[in-house]
């Protein structure tokens, strides 16, 4: 998802975390004169922790040093953890309406959302018609590719909605970040077939495998398409010089987090003037905007680029570039061949060794393309109205217990506080499922071509998004369906979402304890409140809009705050000179931390952490920090880590467990932690804001 909004996600990848915990969940529970066996999903899995390891030096391999060993990363994954045993979980159940589904859509209602969902699956998972069909429904598309004879119908091509990733740069509507009450046009860097412009530029060893198994990958695909071998190694060496010539002036990932620098509001006329070679008018017209009277540009200097490329760039280079843009997006629904090059390109990023089974492969492009009509399915036999009311309660608990912190700090002025309590009261709460869900009356789904059916829903969704312009903004919306195991905050709606699809254990388990769910899904909560008041977040106010509502002395003693917070994740090694980059991960660090300080406030209240009362030998506050580090257990091999440190605004696991404990005296107290340990900070090193 893109727009001058700020979105900040909980998890790695399509990873994530959520939030729901009951209120609480009865009297404390009474210690018993025999430990309690190891229950797996009910609390804390004492199998899983590893007592060889001193709590007050590796909290992480401590609580979770047995499950380490005992779970090594599966052939088809490259990491495995907690998310990915939850998002397993949530896939069988998945899987058995997708079946149900696709054997009741022949006589379902034409038209409805059974009919749709069956039909997408079962086209997805019809790989004898998808090799039958070969390239039938493709070649339309790359003979109109194959047509262009100059930068006026380059111009066409990329403007009209229903062309199929056509690079270059990125066109759509979201709010105004300024101006949260309206939708705007939005402009920005794009165009990158490796997503990170580092890959391109770096001379390092493993930016040089990717480059080269990148290369590898669209030759094979050009090959694939009829191209002689010299032919297909040519044409993608004109690719990737383009996109190269593209990542020169693409800013990197640290600075794209810059909400301010990447908001560049101008009138049409001034654009136009601009960037010509764009033909912003065209695109405008096409695109059904043409009543726009500014745009915002997130990068400038990117599109002015773009604007000479358009203009130097052989017109055979940049048909190469759209064909490449296209059928790269779609290999899923191509023949068996176009997959496996695909995946044999993820093992050099990832290191995964077996491509995941294609039922899998087939749920996640349904739940990508129909979330919500999949998402009704899913939630009528996945979550409960119950489970809802119970989050909800907790987000309460949760807003209450930040409030007490935010008017305890010792740092911020009165007039800062005023602001900061009105931006927390105003938090819009989504739980579970839309209360309105996406209408899809207009997408039409067939058994007939998987491949049809993704070019049918890429054009809904771009026909959904620009029609937003000039309509009043749909607080309702989601930004992710409701079986995803990840949870957000979205600065410009100023609103914290959790998915059903992660409120489940271990994150929230209504059989557990409340210190375990505290620890869990509070923590989750938390983080995504906190979003709200980290380094970017901060920068929006109650009503969404990009406004600096800080005093000048409160903003200099929150960024020294925050840069020792950068400096500590700075220091962190996941792999033998890898570091962690304490500016890329700042947000996500800071949520972490504060998430986890939040919950523990309201934690405190409930009547088991105030009874005190051990359960399987733990404390209360024992437990509450058990139930934070076992979220976080995961192992990863070291390609995807090295790909998590460069690209992904998310620390590595062992680090968002460790990290925010090393600067709570609450933690050092539960354990009994010494000055000297490792997990313990001198005074003058820790940094918590909240």
């Amino acid at each position: 998802m893109f727009s001058t909004v700020l979105v900040r996600r909980l998890a790695l990848a399509s990873l994530g975390l959520g939030s729901v915990a009951a209120v609480a969940a009865g009297p404390p529970a009474k210690t018993k004169a025999k430990p309690v066996p190891p229950q797996q999903g009910i609390g804390i899995n004492l199998a899983n922790l590893d007592k060889s390891v001193a709590p007050c030096e590796d909290f992480y391999h401590y609580a979770n040093g047995t499950w380490l060993k005992n779970n090594p990363v599966p052939a088809a994954e490259s990491r495995w953890g907690s998310f990915n045993e939850l998002a397993d979980r949530n896939q069988a159940i998945e899987k058995r309406i997708l079946v149900k589904a696709a054997a009741a859509a022949r006589t379902a209602k034409p038209g409805s959302n059974e009919q749709k969902v069956g039909d997408f699956y079962a086209a997805a998972m019809d790989s004898v018609a998808i090799e039958k069909a070969g390239l039938k429904y493709l070649q339309p598309r790359l003979a109109q590719i194959a047509g262009l004879k100059n930068l006026a119908e380059i111009q066409q091509y990329m403007a009209n909605p229903k062309s199929i990733s056509t690079g270059w740069y990125g066109m759509g509507v979201g709010q105004d970040s300024k101006n949260s009450t309206v939708y705007a046009v939005q402009l920005r860097q794009g165009g990158l077939g490796l997503g990170d412009r580092d890959y391109y530029l770096k001379d390092d060893a493993r930016s040089k495998a990717v480059r080269a198994g990148y290369k590898t990958y669209m030759t094979s695909v050009f090959q694939l398409l009829g191209d002689a071998p010299a032919l297909a190694a040519t044409n993608a060496d004109a690719v990737i010089g383009l996109e190269t010539k593209l990542a020169q002036a693409s800013r990197g990932r640290v600075d794209l987090r810059d909400r301010i620098k990447n908001y560049n509001k101008v009138p049409v006329a001034q654009a136009v003037q601009d960037y010509p070679n764009l033909n912003l008018p065209l695109r405008l017209k096409d695109a059904g905007l043409a009543g726009a009277q500014d745009v915002i540009i997130g990068q400038p200097e990117f599109l002015a680029a773009v604007n000479t490329l358009l203009a130097s760039t052989p017109i055979a280079d940049q048909q190469q570039y759209l064909r490449w843009n296209l059928v790269s997006d779609v290999t899923s629904a191509l023949p068996k061949a176009y997959g496996d090059a695909a995946f044999r390109f993820q093992q050099v990023l990832t290191g995964a060794k077996v491509q995941q089974p294609r039922w899998k492969r087939s749920l996640r492009a349904t739940d990508g393309a129909l979330g919500e009509a999949f998402g009704q399915l899913y939630v009528d036999e996945a979550f409960s109205p119950a489970a809802k009311a119970r989050a909800k309660q907790m987000v309460e608990n949760l807003r209450a217990a930040y409030a007490e912190r935010i008017m305890a700090t010792d740092w911020m002025s009165a007039d800062t506080k005023k602001e900061a309590i009105q931006k927390l009261n105003g938090f819009a709460v989504k739980i579970g499922y839309p209360d309105k869900w996406k209408d899809y009356s207009k997408l039409k789904i067939t058994r007939e071509s998987a491949l049809q059916n993704l070019f049918a829903t890429s054009e809904w969704r771009r026909e959904d998004n620009l029609g937003k312009f000039g309509k009043p903004i749909d607080r309702g919306e989601w930004g992710m369906t409701p079986p995803t195991v990840n949870a957000y905050y979205n600065s410009s709606m100023n609103e914290i979402v959790f998915p059903a699809g992660i409120l489940q254990p271990p994150f929230y388990d209504p059989k557990a304890d409340d210190a375990v769910n505290y620890g869990g899904v509070g923590a989750v909560i938390g983080h995504e409140m906190t979003h709200g008041f980290d380094d970017q977040g901060r920068r929006s106010d109650a009503k969404g809009n990009l406004r600096d509502w800080w005093t000048k002395e409160d903003n200099e003693k929150f960024t020294a705050k925050a840069d020792m917070v950068g400096k500590q994740y700075d220091a962190f090694t996941p792999l033998d000179s890898v570091h962690v980059n304490g500016k890329l991960t700042m947000g996500e660090n800071l949520a972490d931390i504060g998430g986890l300080t939040i919950a523990h406030q309201a934690f405190l209240k409930t009547a088991q952490a105030k009874g005190g009362q051990k359960i399987d030998g733990f404390t209360p506050e024992q437990r509450f920090f058990l139930g934070w580090a076992q979220i976080w257990r995961a192992n990863a091999r070291p390609e995807y880590v090295r790909q998590q440190v460069q690209t992904d605004p998310h620390s590595p696991e062992q680090f968002r467990t460790n990290g925010p404990l090393m600067n709570m005296p609450e933690f050092y107290e539960a354990f009994g932690c010494k000055d000297g340990s490792k997990m313990v900070r001198a005074t003058a090193d820790r940094s918590r804001i909240w």
